[in-house]
């Protein structure tokens, strides 16, 4: 099996932009797409825009809101689930979901209610707060019985899910995988960013010589991989950790050298083979230096670029997941995503090709990028088949 295939069959989507595929289309390839338009408050009374699910979630009661937007997000694919199963069984269909948060947010309430009163709130489980929850209620609420697990490498978590997926694949302990990010909004991890000056007062500005940090999101896309044929392919995937720093990219990109390089390799291409490149472009000066000049020196000027966040916000460890479903909605539509900004070009970056509202292309390989605290890097090579 190691020279097989790796289909995509179905996949869903939800964050700031819309609650399902289709929406989520139309937001991103609208004359304006709209930008994050949501706040919320720090614990030092400061608000910061932040990109909320543009729609409620409130199933199944009584679950995290990580594990709500998972189901939300496994409700589109049932049928493609359902089919996996009758033809593979279920006990080969195997669960990998990458994460930042699960449900660290509840936790995080449930505390407050103990310190308050003495006794954890009725209901509450520590399980719930545990990164390897959402994957158990993944494969739970699929009704699938193979291998399940998560994992949470900070940003990079959900392309490094899609990867790990791939490789069970590859490795013929399973015929289809779900997998993909979730990460929902929650207290811990905006005062924790807030604290690194991170945190942007106004909607991010990627690539700017404006730009001044980023803002936070929370979204979800979820994946059907498979051996079976189906309308995308996962050809390439690479890693690496460059132990550079705790929270800065080394300047040089070097980690996120050998990730590109590795996917590209993988999938037999060349640098020059890429129709469009999903920049991780959190508008923080440092990322997007590292990250413009990896991308000259790799693509050239040419190859166009966008970086989504200040549509969707960083949604941290579904970022990469997140990216990889707006790659395929922009395959699907033969259109550019757009990169959102002011337009003022930082002249200390080189000048790489940003995408502008609007724009179609024939599109059948992209590359998608993400980096994480730790030097942690991911990219995947996604292809139409």
């Amino acid at each position: 099996m190691s020279g097989a295939d790796i289909f995509i069959a179905d996949y869903s989507v939800a964050c700031a932009l819309g609650m399902e595929r289709a929406a989520v289309a139309g937001a991103l390839f609208a004359a304006a797409p709209p930008r994050i338009r949501d706040s919320a408050e720090l614990s030092d009374g400061r608000l910061v825009p932040v990109g909320r699910l543009a729609g409620a979630l409130t199933a199944p009661p009584g679950e995290t809101r990580t594990n709500q937007l998972l189901a939300h997000c496994l409700a589109p694919l049932a049928g493609a689930i359902d089919a996996a199963r009758a033809k593979f069984c279920a006990e080969r269909i195997g669960v990998v979901i990458g994460t930042s948060t699960s449900g660290i947010g509840e936790g995080g309430e449930a505390l407050r209610v103990r310190l308050a009163n003495g006794a954890w709130p009725d209901g509450y489980a520590l399980r719930a707060q545990q990164l390897g929850d959402s994957a158990r209620f993944t494969a739970e609420r699929a009704g699938v019985a193979g291998p399940y697990f998560s994992v949470s490498t900070a940003c990079t978590s959900g392309a490094r899910a899609i990867a790990s997926a791939a490789r069970l694949i590859r490795a013929g302990l399973c015929d289809a995988v779900i997998c993909g990010g979730a990460d929902t909004l929650c207290d811990l991890t905006l005062n924790g960013f807030a604290a690194l000056d991170s945190l942007s007062s106004t909607p991010c500005n990627p690539m700017s010589v404006n730009r001044n940090g980023l803002n936070l999101g929370e979204g979800a896309a979820l994946f059907l991989l498979t051996r079976a044929p189906g309308p995308f392919r996962v050809t390439g995937w690479g890693g690496s950790a460059d132990g550079h720093h705790m929270s800065a990219p080394d300047p040089e990109g070097k980690g996120a050298a050998v990730a590109m390089a590795g996917a590209l390799a993988m999938a037999g291409l060349d640098a020059s083979a890429i129709d469009f490149n999903h920049l991780h472009g959190t508008a923080t000066p440092l990322n997007d230096r590292m990250e413009a000049g990896v991308v000259a020196a790799m693509f050239g000027l040419d190859t166009p670029c966008a970086s989504t966040k200040p549509l969707t916000g960083h949604t941290l460890g579904a970022a990469g997941a997140v990216q990889a479903a707006l790659c395929l909605l922009a395959m699907e539509r033969g259109a550019l995503p757009p990169h959102v900004w002011d337009g003022a070009r930082d002249p200390e970056l080189p000048a790489i090709r940003l995408a502008s509202s609007g724009e179609t292309a024939r599109l059948s390989r992209v590359l998608s990028a993400s980096y994480a605290f730790g030097g942690n890097n991911a990219t995947l090579v996604l292809e139409a088949a």
